[in-house]
């Protein structure tokens, strides 16, 4: 396996840290108050999402395939590999490997013994982490060893994601609420984070990054992944107004449906502004496009309804485009097995519909494909015909004894031949959304936890609030 594989594996790399020297949030050019179709154009009136049901007989013998992926990988320390048998993971892997985990013992893969006793130990590893500058976990670690690595594997501290640590903080809320009995292990591991550097007063998200030579605070995420790290922000307390605004966006007619992209430009802010599927499925599947405060609203009923709408186009988009086209489409970012080893699979991307592109913008469109991570959300989202066709179409792709291949080329070239967590864990979460709908579930917290108590002693405003609460509680 090539060390370049988690050179973009991390969701830091999903949308490239940018300077704030400039204002990011300058005004869109075109921002329409409401979203319309033009008479005779594809509608959204009739997308269908899907109410929980129980799994078939295949789905589970399909959900026991994508947990194989995780017997093969988990290493002693507790960690798990993100790529097939290679010992280096990030915390947006880790928080895949949260969500398979659940997905396992909650549709009966394995027992509560084995969950349990998983859990503990991946909890205690993260427990034990180095961070950052003594700041936030390492954007890579090597997953036996448990130690700070670049992206070669290789000893040292490269930055941290403020994108994959707010994924890493929605998993960690999930399984604090749906098991209680883990919260101190949690509480403890993200009381020692210091947010002070990661959220400002505005409510921006920051990453750090020393790829430059020195140590610098970018800000960090676009439309989708930005608002749905957010929310893991939110769930912890933490004001995110800047990060949680849609704007700014625009809109591009692709197959009759208007498709938001985020209007800052490219060649200002060296970050590509791409549109993908992954985002918005997570914020369905883990989050029900609800507001992080959201304790209440049934399935279906959507507090974040720009999120959903947004979200709706993403997915009408796609099957617009299978539809008139007859290319099976599911895009969002995917592994390789091949140099460059991860591509952007994007709707829409730098002034280009249906652009694949590498991390510096190379045009890539041989490696277009239908990744399997946003096929199966897509399935698992929307009940809708090509829903059923995506998953009739790639759910035999997987080796009964590793999990499910990371997609399928569009081109007709065969399927990419590697297995990655975030692919598996998806895929497992999928199948649970499938079943029981919505995955963060308030309530099942018996007593205040330790964060809960120690937040209460912290002022409001972010940075002072992320200096009390290492002070407070971290170690």
């Amino acid at each position: 396996m090539s060390k370049n594989w988690l050179l973009w594996s991390s969701l830091a790399a999903v949308l490239t840290l940018v300077s704030c020297a400039e204002d990011p949030f300058a005004p869109a050019a075109r921002k329409p108050e409401k979203f319309s179709v033009a008479e005779g154009r594809s509608s959204l009136s009739g997308i269908k999402e899907r109410s929980p049901s129980p799994l078939t007989e295949e789905e589970i013998e399909l959900a026991k395939i994508a947990w194989k992926y995780f017997e093969n990988n988990t290493q002693d320390s507790g960690l798990c590999n993100a790529v097939q048998q290679y010992p280096s993971t990030t915390m947006w892997d880790t928080a895949s490997y949260m969500g398979g985990m659940t997905a396992a013992y909650e549709l009966g893969i394995i027992d509560k013994k084995e969950f349990n006793l998983r859990m503990t130990k991946l909890l205690g590893a993260l427990n034990k982490l180095e961070f950052f500058q003594n700041e936030l976990p390492n954007k890579v670690y090597h997953a036996k060893d448990m130690i700070k690595v670049n992206y070669g594997n290789e000893a040292g501290e490269i930055g941290y994601s403020a994108l994959d640590l707010g994924r890493m903080l929605i998993w960690l809320k999930i399984i604090k609420e749906r098991y209680p009995i883990h919260a101190a292990a949690i509480d403890n591991f993200v009381l020692r984070w210091n947010f002070s550097n990661m959220v400002n007063e505005n409510g921006t998200l920051y990453g750090a990054s020393t790829s430059s030579g020195e140590l610098r605070y970018l800000q960090e995420g676009r439309l989708g992944y930005e608002e749905y790290a957010a929310k893991g922000f939110q769930l912890w307390g933490f004001d995110t107004a800047r990060a949680s605004k849609m704007e700014p966006y625009s809109v591009i007619l692709l197959h009759g449906i208007e498709v938001p992209y985020d209007s800052r430009d490219p060649r200002e802010l060296t970050a590509h502004n791409y549109v993908v599927t992954e985002s918005y499925v997570l914020d369905a599947m883990e989050l029900g496009w609800d507001r992080a405060d959201d304790r209440s609203s049934p399935h279906n009923v959507h507090t974040d309804a720009e999120m959903a709408d947004f979200a709706r186009r993403i997915f009408a988009v796609q099957a617009a485009r299978h539809r008139e086209t007859g290319i099976l489409t599911a895009r969002t970012e995917h592994q390789l097995d091949q140099d460059p080893y991860f591509v952007y699979d994007t709707i829409y991307s730098d002034g280009y519909p249906w652009n694949t592109i590498t991390d510096s913008g190379e045009h890539v469109p041989k490696f277009a494909a239908v990744a399997l991570k946003g096929a199966f959300g897509i399935w698992a989202v929307w009940d809708m015909p090509y829903s059923q066709t995506l998953f009739d179409s790639i759910s035999h792709l997987h080796d009964q004894e590793k999990g499910f291949y990371e997609g399928l080329f569009e081109n007709g070239a065969g399927f990419i031949d590697t297995f990655t967590a975030n692919n598996n864990g998806i895929v497992l979460e999928s199948f649970l959304y499938k079943a029981k709908g919505k995955l963060l579930q308030f309530g099942q917290t018996a007593a205040p936890s330790l964060w809960d108590k120690t937040i209460e002693e912290c002022p409001s405003v972010n940075q002072e609030l992320g200096q009390c609460l290492r002070k407070t509680g971290g170690k």
